[in-house]
């Protein structure tokens, strides 16, 4: 809906007369362009939720699972996408209406007011339209992909036509929308103020930064601090599959999107065979024995980078180093725990893939990513499938960092966050609730699930600004680096957790699983490399087994999901990129990227990889300095590695490219 030209009433004559003779609202005062973008927004919001009722009409046998209640939970949670598109398509339109000068109140300007209205909002309906008939065939809706997909071909004009005369339909409503958008236009004029004197110059400016402010929580979904700008995995929070966030979302926003998104590509190193035998991401039952139903616990703690551990650090500083986690060293030495553990990514969205669906980050983070949709294979899926209660705690605002999102995708069916705890009096004041109470709080909920159960957690405490509650002022190390005092109240914080837990009738029947999600400020030289850039703790701790140990094998945390499985004796084939760390197999590998380079540790070496060819190789049983490169020197190594690497990229790009992420 906009705007026609600028034309002063009749001298003597009443608005009302005037409105009669033209059959036009007119928008009169200094706030009419205002009210104008609000009437716009609104006008446009009913158009999309109308083209997501008609794509979903279109294409419901491909929603077999969407009822009444949940196509309306969608519609309801499309606005949240459908705000970002429309803000995005208009920002030239909102731009063109809001500045604070009156020549925006002549005919010609308003003219071109209403073309560049009419023009990027028929694009972006051309877009929704186009995934009616698209959609079928790629079962996602369309991304920024499909520029480079038909960017070689050479009769892209046959093919619009084509398509034009096999979807006639579609073209018809095409053309009747844009009809209706021009005539609705022309509904709606915007007067010139009678006067202007210097309080109109302040009611635009004010306008303006109103506008402005508006803008910016639309466009990233929200105002809050811990608020990330909403991407395509926020469709999750709405729907119950993985394919139903198609119609949660807009192909305008899709396409917006991943105009930056990382596109793999399908590599062709081995044959299917010898692939599947190099590195087979099918795993198999092990033995016959029967599945145990221990409660499985995910503690992910914010930043606690294996540095601050003192329990995995007792040759440095000629044994007397410390550490800034006395409990966690406590109960590592009743734990199952590795020398050599590793993150598969660098910031807080790539863990939770990693961690609770074996998914790790290649070049950007999964959730981020265009495959975010695939479905994938979930231990809290799976146990749920085999009658276990899920759960996932996180004291931030609900939404915050899309993990609300994801742990529905995940299969996860309760969701506990800084909504549910209720009580902002323990409020950090930036990230959401502080780790102690939070985690006593998530103790009484898990008493509160039916056994067996899984229940992931994420601390959020120890992170910047690096601040503990006013009454532990002064208790815990500071340290050389900022971290070290939060992650001092967090380890004590899971103290409390554990002291309480303890005294539960499920505390022996669990399995807990400890790690970090990242590492982040370094003091020592000894984690100032490369590869100890991810070097995390990884913790199974079973109270009422005989889980202990320090295993020298490589770990990662997609290893996590398929240790645990194993440990449990899961009966079932699944699909996971990781390894069973309980198998005494070394020949496993870990592997995390730095940008667009990879990085690969397997046996005693560790190897960079641009892509085409390594680009370093050390090995770090000897070299954990990194002073010897033994690219040249060593090929044999290098290629061995390069082997190996290029198995999981197959394997990977093949995963995502074409949706297979679960075993059939």
């Amino acid at each position: 809906m906009a705007v026609k030209g600028q034309t002063d009433l009749p001298a003597g004559g009443s608005q009302s007369n005037y409105l009669h003779m033209n059959k036009k609202m007119t928008l009169k005062g200094s706030l009419n362009s205002l009210l104008l973008l609000g009437i716009s927004f609104l006008f446009l919001i009913v158009l999309y939720t109308l083209l997501r009722l008609g794509f979903y009409g279109l294409n419901s046998s491909l929603f077999p699972q969407v009822d009444t209640s949940s196509l309306l939970t969608m519609l309801i949670g499309g606005v949240k996408f459908d705000t970002v598109a429309i803000l995005y398509v208009n920002v030239l339109f909102v731009l063109l209406m809001i500045l604070p000068f009156p020549f925006k109140y002549s005919s010609l300007y308003q003219q071109v007011c209403k073309w560049v209205f009419i023009i990027t909002n028929s694009l972006a309906i051309a877009l929704n339209l186009v995934d009616y008939a698209y959609y079928p065939f790629t079962l996602r809706r369309t991304t920024s992909t499909v520029f480079s997909q038909f960017s070689n071909e050479q009769n892209l004009g046959k093919l619009a036509l084509d398509f034009m005369l096999d979807y006639w339909f579609i073209l018809l409503i095409f053309i009747a929308i844009v009809f209706f958008i021009s005539w609705c236009y022309s509904r709606v004029r915007l007067e010139r103020p009678a006067q202007i004197r210097w309080p109109f110059y302040g009611i635009q400016l004010v306008s303006l930064l109103f506008v402005a402010f508006l803008f910016i929580g639309g466009v990233r979904g929200g105002w809050a601090h811990s608020t990330r700008p909403i991407t395509l995995s926020n469709a999750g929070d709405y729907v119950k599959n993985p394919e139903e966030m198609s119609i949660v979302l807009n192909t305008p926003f899709t396409i917006l999107k991943t105009l930056k998104a990382i596109q793999l590509k399908e590599q062709h190193y081995f044959s299917d065979e010898e692939v599947n035998t190099l590195y087979p991401v099918v795993h198999e039952p092990c033995d016959s024995a029967s599945f145990r139903k221990l409660n499985v616990v995910f503690l992910i703690l914010e930043s606690f980078g294996k540095e601050h551990i003192g329990a995995l650090n007792k040759n440095i500083d000629g044994g007397n180093y410390k550490g800034y986690t006395p409990f966690l060293d406590s109960l590592i030495e009743q734990s199952f725990t590795f020398n050599r553990s590793y993150a598969n990514g660098r910031k807080s969205i790539d863990a939770l893939p990693s961690v609770i669906t074996g998914v790790p980050s290649v070049g950007e983070p999964f959730v981020l990513s265009i495959y975010s949709g695939n479905k994938t294979t979930s231990i809290a899926k799976l146990l749920g499938d085999e009658g276990y209660e899920t759960a996932f705690f996180h004291g931030a605002p609900n939404g915050s960092m899309g993990f609300s999102a994801y742990t529905q995708l995940a299969g996860i069916k309760h969701y506990f966050g800084k909504n549910e705890y209720n009580n902002d009096a323990d409020f950090d004041g930036i990230w959401g609730i502080w780790d102690e109470p939070f985690m006593q709080f998530m103790a009484h909920k898990m008493d509160g699930l039916k056994q067996p159960f899984f229940a992931g957690f994420f601390s959020l405490s120890s992170h910047h600004p690096f601040k503990v509650p006013e009454h532990y002022q002064g208790v815990f190390p500071k340290g050389p680096v900022p971290l070290q005092e939060p992650i001092g109240y967090t380890d004590n914080a899971l103290r409390q957790f554990f002291n309480q837990a303890s005294k539960s009738d499920w505390y022996k029947n669990t399995l807990f699983v400890i790690c970090a999600d990242h590492t982040s400020l370094s003091a020592l030289p000894e984690y100032q490399t490369l590869p100890n850039a991810f070097a995390i703790p990884i913790v199974f701790y079973h109270p009422g087994g005989d889980l202990k140990g320090v295993s020298d094998k490589l770990v990662q945390q997609i290893d996590i999901m398929p240790t645990v499985l194993s440990y449990l004796n899961y009966p079932k084939p699944y699909f996971a990129f990781g390894f069973d760390a309980l198998d005494n197999n070394k020949d496993n590998f870990v592997v995390n990227t730095s940008g667009e380079t990879f990085n690969f540790f397997n046996g005693d070496y560790f190897m960079t990889y641009d892509g085409n060819k390594p680009s370093s190789l050390y090995n770090l049983r000897t070299d954990s300095m990194l002073k010897e490169n033994l690219v040249e020197s060593n090929k044999a190594v290098g290629d061995s590695l390069t082997k190996k690497l290029h198995a999981f990229i197959q394997q990977y790009n093949y995963g995502m490219i074409h949706n297979k992420l679960v075993a059939e």
